[in-house]
This record gives C-alpha cells, sequence and structure tokens, in this order.
C-alpha cells in the first residue's frame, strides 16, 4: 500500500455525502430584515466539513439551527448576538466516535476536556460495555443535559453481562437468544450499531458465531459494527478478519475501534494491517477505522494476564493470584508472551491510578518493583505486577507502539481522529490518566496537521465531523449546511495546540476561541460558560415508547 495522496479528489469520490450539499456561493442571500438570528458568526474562514477548501462567510443560527450561510456581509439579518471570528476557522464541531463517558458524564456533566478540545458530540458504549439500560441512559441525556451531544452502542459485553455474568463458555441458544434480544431492544432504544471488547471480560469467552449473530439483531436497525478488535499485537491479523468477517456475514458497516500494531515484535506491520482493510473496501466493505494520535494506549492491568485467569472478575483473579500453583502458571505464561512480543521489560507500563494507593500514579511498574528491592528482572516485575492486582484495581497507561505507525496509519483518508477518553476533571485532578482524554483533536491539528503535514487541515476537519456523522448516520450533524444543528467551533490554525502529558496530564488543549453545541455558546474565549445544551442523538431504529 502506498501513502495516500490526493486527499481532496479522495474526499468526492468517498464521502458519499457531497453531491447532496450546496456549494457556499449558492447559499441564498437574504434581503436586509428579512429575519431575525439567535446567534451570527462573521467574519470566518469556513471550513465545512466536506473536506473542501475555507471559503469567507458569515454564519447565522437560530432555535439550535443554522439558519443561513453567505458571502461576508451578505447575511442580511439582525441577530441577537454577533461573535467575531476575525478570520479565524469556523468548523462544524468535531464528533468523538470512540468514548467511554457512561459514568463520568453524569458526575461532571460539562464535560470540560471534550469541550476545549473541540468535541460537540460523542459516541459511546464502545469497546463492548455500554450503560445497561441504554434507553434510560440517552432520555437522561435529554432530561439532564450535558454540554455535548450523545450517542451510544449497545456493548456486547455489557449484554453477555446481564445474560450469562463473566463465565467462561459459549452461550447456549437459549442464552444467544435471550442475548439477540437485547440488542434488539438497546436499537430500538436509540443505539447506533452495537460494540465489542474481544480483550475484555465476559466478550473474551465469545466465539465468533455468538457475535454475528448478535451484530445481526444490529442490522436489521441499520446498525454499525464497531469493534475492538481480539488482538492488536501478534495475532492481530487474525482479528481484523474476524472483524471483517463478522460485518460480511451480519451485512453491516465496520468500524475497526482504535487502529493500532502493538508491542515492539508487531513495529511496521501498519501496510501489512491497512492494506487487509484497503482490500475488504475494495472488495465492497463498509469498513473504516479510528485512532488517537498517541504511541501509548490506556486500559485496565489485567488486560496483561491469560485469558483464563480473569474469569470470574476481580474477586475470582484476586484467589488465583493468592494459589501458589495458579499464580506460577500465570506468571509463567505472562512471561512467555513479553518474549514473543520482545519486550525488554515492564518500564512500558504506567500506573495512571490504582484503586488503593494513590502514589502509584505515574511510575512504571519497573520503578515500583525497583523501589520495592526486588531484582531488576522480568520475572520480578510480573511478581510485582501480580502484587498490585492483588491490592486492587489499576488502570494504566502502556507505551507499546511506534511514531511511524502512528503516521502511517494517520494518513489514510478513512480514518476517523476519536480519543478513547472519558470525561475528566480539569487541572484540580488526581491521577495519571492518558493525555487522550484531552488533546486528541488539538494534537492533530497542531502536530500532524500543522507542524508535520501528515495531512491537510482541511482533511483533518473532514475526519473530525462529516466522516464519523456518515459513518455513524448522525444525519444533521457534520458539516456547515442550512438546516443543520448548530454545533460549530472557532479555532485559531496557527495556535491549536494540545497542553496534556503522561507526566502533566490534566491540562486543557488552547486555541479554540469558540465551541458552540445546538447554538448556544459554551466555550468563549478558551472559558467553558457552563452551558448544558446537547442532548441524545439516536440511531436509525429508534422507536418511541408508547
Amino acid at each position: 500500500m502506498s501513502t495516500p495522496t490526493g486527499f481532496q479528489a479522495d474526499l468526492i469520490s468517498c464521502a458519499g455525502i457531497i453531491s447532496a450539499f450546496l456549494s457556499l456561493s449558492a447559499c441564498t442571500t437574504l434581503t436586509p430584515g428579512a429575519a431575525t438570528a439567535d446567534l451570527v458568526i462573521i467574519n470566518g474562514r469556513i471550513l465545512d466539513g466536506t473536506g473542501n477548501h475555507w471559503q469567507r462567510g458569515d454564519i447565522a443560527m437560530r432555535d439550535g439551527r443554522i439558519t443561513a450561510i453567505a458571502a461576508p456581509g451578505r447575511l442580511g439579518m439582525t441577530a441577537a448576538r454577533t461573535i467575531d471570528a476575525k478570520d479565524r476557522i469556523v468548523a462544524p464541531g468535531f464528533i468523538d466516535v470512540h468514548a467511554h463517558i457512561e459514568m463520568g458524564v453524569w458526575n461532571r456533566p460539562t464535560a470540560e476536556n471534550y469541550v476545549h478540545d473541540g468535541v460537540t458530540s460523542v459516541v459511546t458504549g464502545n469497546c463492548g460495555g455500554s450503560a445497561d439500560n441504554l434507553r434510560a441512559f440517552l432520555d437522561r441525556a435529554d432530561k439532564d443535559g450535558a454540554s455535548i451531544n450523545i450517542a451510544s452502542l449497545i456493548g456486547h459485553n455489557t449484554v453477555r453481562r446481564q445474560v450469562m455474568d463473566l463465565v467462561n463458555r459459549p452461550a447456549t441458544p437459549e442464552e444467544q437468544t435471550r442475548m439477540e434480544a437485547l440488542v434488539d431492544q438497546a436499537m430500538k432504544a436509540g443505539a447506533v450499531g452495537f460494540s465489542t471488547g474481544l480483550i475484555y471480560l465476559p466478550g473474551l469467552y465469545s466465539d465468533t458465531p455468538e457475535v454475528v449473530g448478535l451484530a445481526k439483531a444490529a442490522a436489521r436497525h441499520g446498525g454499525v459494527y464497531a469493534s475492538h478488535i481480539r488482538n492488536e499485537g501478534l495475532k492481530v491479523a487474525e482479528a481484523i478478519n474476524e472483524a471483517l468477517d463478522i460485518g460480511r456475514q451480519a451485512s453491516m458497516p465496520v468500524q475497526i475501534s482504535h487502529f493500532k500494531v502493538s508491542a515492539p515484535a508487531n513495529w511496521g506491520r501498519s501496510r501489512e494491517t491497512l492494506a487487509m482493510v484497503e482490500r475488504a473496501r475494495a472488495e465492497g466493505l463498509d469498513v473504516t477505522i479510528d485512532q488517537y494520535p498517541y504511541t501509548a494506549s490506556s486500559t485496565s492491568l489485567t488486560t496483561l494476564l491469560p485469558d483464563w485467569a480473569v474469569e470470574g472478575g476481580q474477586g475470582e483473579i484476586v484467589k488465583r493470584l493468592k494459589d501458589d500453583a495458579q499464580r506460577a502458571k500465570i506468571a509463567a505464561e505472562m512471561l512467555a508472551n513479553a518474549r514473543r512480543q520482545k519486550r525488554p521489560g515492564f518500564a512500558y507500563a504506567v500506573v495512571a491510578r490504582h484503586s488503593t494507593d494513590k502514589s502509584l500514579s505515574g511510575k512504571s511498574i519497573a520503578d515500583i518493583n525497583k523501589k520495592g528491592g526486588r531484582p531488576e528482572t522480568m520475572e520480578s516485575e510480573i511478581e510485582t505486577l501480580l502484587d498490585l492486582i492483588v491490592a486492587g484495581t489499576a488502570q494504566m497507561v502502556f507505551h507499546g507502539m511506534n511514531e511511524d505507525d502512528v503516521k502511517y496509519i494517520m494518513a489514510w483518508r478513512f480514518n476517523m481522529i476519536a480519543a478513547d477518553g472519558g470525561v475528566q476533571s480539569g487541572p484540580e485532578g488526581g491521577g495519571m490518566p492518558h493525555p487522550r482524554s484531552f488533546g486528541t483533536n488539538a494534537r492533530v491539528l497542531g502536530k500532524y496537521v500543522r507542524e508535520e503535514k501528515v495531512m491537510p487541515l482541511e482533511e483533518a476537519v473532514r475526519r473530525m465531523t462529516s466522516l464519523p456523522a456518515q459513518k455513524f448516520q448522525l444525519k444533521d450533524r457534520g458539516l456547515l449546511r442550512e438546516g443543520f444543528a448548530a454545533d460549530i467551533v472557532v479555532f485559531d490554525a496557527e495556535t491549536v495546540a494540545d497542553k496534556s502529558t503522561y507526566d502533566n496530564p490534566h491540562q486543557y488543549s488552547v486555541g479554540f476561541d469558540y465551541v458552540i453545541v445546538n447554538g448556544k455558546v459554551t466555550l468563549e474565549g478558551g472559558k467553558h460558560t457552563g452551558v448544558k445544551a446537547g442532548r441524545s442523538l439516536r440511531g436509525p431504529g429508534f422507536v418511541k415508547e408508547g
């Protein structure tokens, strides 16, 4: 596969939605006094989300919708408020298709870390984990409100746990039927698709036919299949093939989550894995990917354990680790796996937050092992790791990717930008979470667009707006068009940047002047206004109750 080039030509041929759009020059010019607006943005360089070049223009909004777009000074209407964009970029609000906000958004509904990064909508319920009652969750988004719009997938692990708990066995026919009914119910509640997290409990114990059956239940309602695939390391090709095969069998679009190749033994395989996805597209399968712009991932420490060792969850894991024979077997398998992956040790694994020892935040397994007085060997580091699991749960940051792979994947035109994060607290926050929750979009716009020129600005905005809106059928989002929802971001392309780092993560992005959600100014002058104008975004299978 060659490095993608010719972005502008590709956009028109591949987006599937461009032909339905009016050009900016065709927008109606209104007679003075003909209409009023709640809000007008003037003097902006409008990037409409299609991937086309910016054009100078003004935008009017009323009742949460874009009512007019015109050349500078040609709107011809009065407005309750006017924002002067001062020649900055005016774009659709960014859509993050890979979020985990189920609990955090109600603890912090202002979702500052997302808003400060230009995000106006998220798709949550990824990696197989969603709200247990999706209708109640989406209804709460409309009733209580948040500062961002919320769509959700229905999670495989959630459904399997509700029917089968955390057992390690295939589903019975009766259990399969019950799970499919839950997926059907969630799609009618407004889910935009079905997600899997095939390295997590209890989905890691499922076989492909089980997943296909559940995916078909979502496909009947027009849903997308979004997958954290079964392996992103040495068996990544097999795992990608499984995801593609599920999409083919279920006759539905596929989204491969946080696309990567992990572990030193795997570095350089992005050309192989992207070629697999391109071949599937050439065969007619609607498959796309998403990615965060970092060389580290973040997930639970227990994902390093053998699959058999995590059955039953934390309580059962601890019992096994307190049994000498089982602990020895677990440690031996972990050592063998680390060597296959060409890991020199566990310095790559850093604690983001430990449930019982806050002092561990920011320290690697190698650091903790050394401080504990143990030998600096992989065997000892594994013992330290297992002790941490016995002591409590741990969210980790794993430095396991290669920058060349990250950039190669990022250049691919069907790749969306997505943080794989949750709602986080600001500078006052605790722990050492992955910086992706704070700076994903700004990092792409600053580092990979402006500085390293991995892709043009127009292309990056398309990947953050119309491409995700199209894929997840958010029909009135992702574009600056008359009649569309007034989700808009105004930013300075020359100064936008991420500030969050691994050592100091609780820092908001800079360069975003305004973020508008459903016509309401939510970020102004780089400060959150406290407004909570977001709402639920329901999928194509949504059926109102009653």
